[in-house]
């Protein structure tokens, strides 16, 4: 099938670790690897995802991203992707939301329009971006939802944006 042979809308599954493997890692808590501290106080949930940034010396930065939702259905038209460095999300919101994410070509160079996927995240979910991970950018579905961001700073360009063939996702259908 080529991209222009793809459906107009595109589905949306269940986040789940087994199928965003091959986009980067689910964080959350269920089936972490999770300890007591402060005199068994608090349990600490470790070593969610792996932060990848110190390409061409980048360093880890925590931000917050305030998202609102786009009109239904969602009009998928462009891609970006992180050449130097994993970008991870976490809701800080109890609302889900959506990943829309794709693999590269053969050559690297664009995404593979044939692997683009959605997914629709708890809210106790977030997603780390691996590095160079074709993506939309954020697909919130209330009207006002925050995101911790934890990605990378510093030189060099690490930002691609691509069009692509429309696709639509259409939240309340699925």
């Amino acid at each position: 099938m080529n991209n222009l042979d793809l459906p107009p809308s595109l589905p949306i599954e269940p986040l789940t670790r087994e199928a965003f493997t091959p986009f980067g890692e689910v964080i959350e808590t269920e089936g972490a690897h999770a300890f007591p501290i402060n005199q068994g106080t608090t349990t600490r949930f470790h070593d969610l995802c792996r932060v990848d940034v110190s390409d061409e010396g980048g360093k880890a930065i925590l931000s917050i991203f305030r998202g609102t939702p786009r009109p239904h259905p969602i009009e998928i038209k462009m891609l970006e992707r992180h050449p130097l460095g994993s970008q991870a999300f976490f809701p800080l919101n109890p609302e889900p939301w959506l990943a829309v994410v794709a693999l590269s070509t053969p050559d690297g160079a664009a995404p593979d329009l044939n692997s683009l996927r959605c997914f629709r995240a708890n809210p106790q979910q977030g997603v780390n971006y691996a590095k160079g991970v074709w993506h939309h950018p954020l697909l919130c579905l209330a009207p006002r939802q925050d995101f911790l961001i934890i990605d990378r700073d510093g030189s060099g360009n690490n930002l691609e944006e691509i069009e692509i063939a429309l696709r639509l996702i259409s939240p309340s259908e699925d």
